[in-house]
């Protein structure tokens, strides 16, 4: 990818993951595709784009592109939505929850990006 198009991926939500909001430093940005590459229907069928197109490309910190992996936006919306019970199985977690040191809350359903479109 040309250092202009990466630049302008940096730059699309404000220097932050699209997905979580977490500030990010250009040089850790990972370059995410909404659709995945693994299968360029769904740009094309959704976005009316090539799957490298601009609207399909997204800035990413490295735990949200490794935990979205290629699954559709969609599909990861819902893994995101039921991680909070997943954690709370977690015996770390459930003694940090005993103690006051952590709570866990559900994730609303709406990534970075969404609130910033609204």
């Amino acid at each position: 990818m040309k250092k202009s198009k990466r630049e302008e991926v940096y730059k699309k939500f404000n220097q932050r993951c699209s997905y979580c909001g977490k500030k990010i430093d250009y040089k850790d940005m990972q370059v995410d595709h909404y659709y995945p590459k693994s299968d360029p229907w769904y740009a094309k069928s959704y976005l009316n784009v090539d799957v490298n197109d601009m609207k399909n490309l997204m800035p990413s910190c490295r735990r949200c592109n490794h935990y979205k992996r290629s699954y559709l936006p969609e599909d990861f919306r819902r893994l995101m939505k039921t991680l909070h019970k997943r954690i709370e199985k977690n015996y770390i977690a459930k003694v940090a929850i005993d103690y006051g040191i952590v709570s866990i809350k559900p994730f609303d359903g709406i990534f970075y990006f969404e609130k910033l479109n609204k």
